[in-house]
């Protein structure tokens, strides 16, 4: 008699939806849809895709919110196991029945992943707990601190998540099978590190196994399958960054042919926006022009938006990038002071990321840009420099992040040496929104938080700008003020920068 395929149940854990059931990670993750398609092309597993951070009625995410009021909902909804998002996870484990979950991991969803863990232990204490994804690739054994998790995938998750269900499945121990770690007889066993993927044309299509696989795949809009890689890896150093942990700093390009095959796919279901995923798009000019030639050539029509490294920013490069259909970058100027700019290791000064935001805006293309406030060095003055470059640049959207130093980073370390963090640091409390976060060495914690709030004000103010230039042109704000309608224009810039 044929027996019935073993299942794995693979989860995304809650994040936003802890903040606000209406907040919503309306995405099918990469991390799962690689994963997935590993699965069914090299195991006889049966999958199911379940991202929990998504609900089908979401709204916008407002960043405010999330370092607020939204703040406090998150810890109350991520220490209350009664809770509704909570049950409907238990539920939908219940229904599918895994003996394998797979759950992938950031820091700041760890504490929500080990939530997931103890659900399925609770419902079935055989099945087997696998968490993947940057922080076990971080942190390692660290994460089996958790008895609800039995294995640890470390780096690229594909090819050791197929080696362990098939050793699963055929009774094998685990013990040759590099790039995990787990527990074994009271004792953690840390296998060695893995091989990259050299040949990632090898990997399926997120979007051609997501109709199979993606639970509520129908409830999901079309823009939930734009985003794709073309590489893997960063060649850059960011003294805060954890990417290389998983990709390394080696880079990996999937052929230009096998990433127009993909675009022409996303095409076909009728996507005309796409974002290159990459934690630095092209990384070389080379590659870049290469891609953006093709992209003229074969997928007319479509729009794209990306990450770019200030290095990579010139008129040619852009003026091409534009051509091909970029609409949209962002780019990491995270600090206005060149001082902080060298101790984060951006190998670049702000007076360069300046320039190369003046040549995105002048062949009309979005300009998003990030920055980075708290770093351990941080003193006022810098804190300041930073205020100041975010007046000054000329960027559709300033998304202002809080320093947050993730474990297993060098910046983690350093905030431990310096006593920033001390022993029992719980990761949960910190995230680049969250209020509690404050890792300066030169700056207390009450007075971070105010300067933290002029920034945040500074930022609303402009956005508020931003929203009434839509509404209202500049030519027409010219002509009141030509008129002399003072009153009409005094109470325009109430609207927009308040009393």
């Amino acid at each position: 008699m044929k027996q019935n395929k073993q299942k794995i149940l693979l989860i995304q854990p809650p994040f936003y939806r802890l903040y606000k059931d209406t907040y919503s990670l309306d995405l099918f993750p990469l991390s799962l849809g690689y994963l997935s398609g590993a699965i069914r092309k090299d195991t006889d597993w049966e999958v199911l895709a379940y991202n929990s951070d998504f609900n089908p009625d979401s709204e916008g995410v407002s960043q405010s919110y999330l370092s607020g009021k939204g703040f406090d909902n998150y810890l109350g909804n991520l220490n209350d196991i009664s809770k509704p998002i909570w049950q409907e996870i238990r539920k939908n484990i219940e229904e599918y029945k895994p003996c394998v979950v797979g759950i992938s991991v950031k820091s700041q969803t760890f504490a929500s992943a080990c939530r997931v863990a103890k659900l399925a232990k609770d419902i079935n204490n055989d099945c087997i707990v696998i968490v993947g994804g940057p922080h076990p690739s971080m942190v390692g054994s660290e994460v089996l601190n958790c008895s609800d998790i039995n294995v640890f995938v470390k780096g690229e998750g594909e090819k050791p998540t197929v080696e362990l269900l098939n050793a699963i499945k055929d009774g094998k121990e685990f013990d040759g099978i590099r790039g995990i770690g787990y527990r074994k007889n009271g004792r953690i066993i840390d296998n060695p590190a893995r091989e990259l993927i050299e040949d990632l044309d090898s990997l399926s299509f997120p979007h051609e196994v997501a109709p199979a696989v993606l639970k509520d795949y129908e409830k999901y809009p079309l823009s939930a399958f734009k985003n794709i890689f073309s590489i893997r890896g960063c060649p850059y150093n960011c003294f805060f960054c954890g990417s290389r942990m998983v990709w390394s700093r080696k880079v990996r390009f999937r052929s230009v042919e096998n990433v127009i095959a993909e675009i022409q796919g996303l095409q076909h279901m009728g996507i005309e926006l796409i974002r290159f995923d990459d934690d630095t798009f092209g990384v070389t000019k080379k590659y870049i022009k290469e891609l953006c030639h093709a992209l003229i050539k074969h997928c007319p029509g479509l729009k794209w938006h990306c990450e770019i490294h200030v290095k990579l920013v010139d008129e040619p490069t852009i003026s091409l990038m534009k051509a091909a259909g970029c609409c949209l970058l962002q780019i990491g100027v995270e600090s206005g002071n060149n001082e902080i700019l060298k101790e984060m290791r951006k190998n670049y000064t702000i007076e360069e990321a300046l320039s190369a935001c003046e040549i995105i805006k002048k062949y009309g293309i979005e300009l998003q840009t990030f920055f980075i406030v708290g770093f351990p060095q941080e003193t006022e003055d810098s804190f300041n420099d930073t205020y100041k470059a975010m007046k000054k640049i000329k960027s559709d959207l300033i998304i202002h992040s809080i320093f947050t130093p993730y474990p297993g980073t060098e910046s983690f370390e350093l905030c431990k040496k310096n006593g920033l963090i001390k022993d029992g640091h719980d990761i949960s409390l910190y995230n680049h929104q969250s209020p509690a976060n404050c890792f300066c060495m030169n700056i207390t914690s009450e007075r971070f938080r105010i300067l933290v709030s002029q920034i945040q004000k500074m930022i609303d103010r402009k956005s508020r700008l931003d929203r009434a230039r839509r509404v209202l042109s500049l030519s027409t704000i010219k002509k009141i003020k030509e008129l002399g309608l003072r009153k009409s224009y005094q109470k325009f810039q109430n609207l927009i920068f308040g009393n």
